[in-house]
């Protein structure tokens, strides 16, 4: 692993754990400062952290060690503003996951009701007997 690399990857362990430094990333990794420095001195991360952490945070492999989107079910063809999406959720703490997918799922009911009200409306009787 070349050090630009490592560079890439300990950054995306920053974005998924939402660490700031090399200190806190430690600290969220529960692994010392010391075990940090010697992964960059070596210019390796242990691969069975990465599939741990890869599996707590619900992101592959692929985006993880290599910043590379594998095309799965409903990516192939479908566009960048789909996998930028993808990547930029799995950059967000868990917390922030959850309350995204909140967001949406109010935002799909939203659109329900509208589409719900404007059926009804084409349904009702005119007023005033035309």
């Amino acid at each position: 692993m070349s050090t630009h690399v490592l560079a890439a990857v300990l950054t995306r362990l920053k974005l998924l754990t939402g660490a700031q430094s090399d200190a806190e990333l430690s600290r969220k990794l529960s692994i010392s400062p010391q075990t940090l420095s010697s992964w960059k001195v070596r210019d390796s991360v242990p691969y069975s952290l990465c599939v741990d952490i890869a599996r707590q945070h619900a992101c592959s492999l692929d985006w993880l060690l290599l910043g590379e989107m594998a095309p799965g079910p409903g990516l192939q063809g479908d566009g960048d503003w789909e996998r930028e999406m993808l990547e930029r959720l799995r950059a967000l703490s868990p917390g922030d996951r959850q309350a995204t997918l909140l967001f949406i799922k109010d935002r799909q009911r939203i659109q329900q009701l509208e589409q719900r009200i404007s059926e009804l409306t084409l349904h009702l009787p005119t007023i005033g007997g035309g």
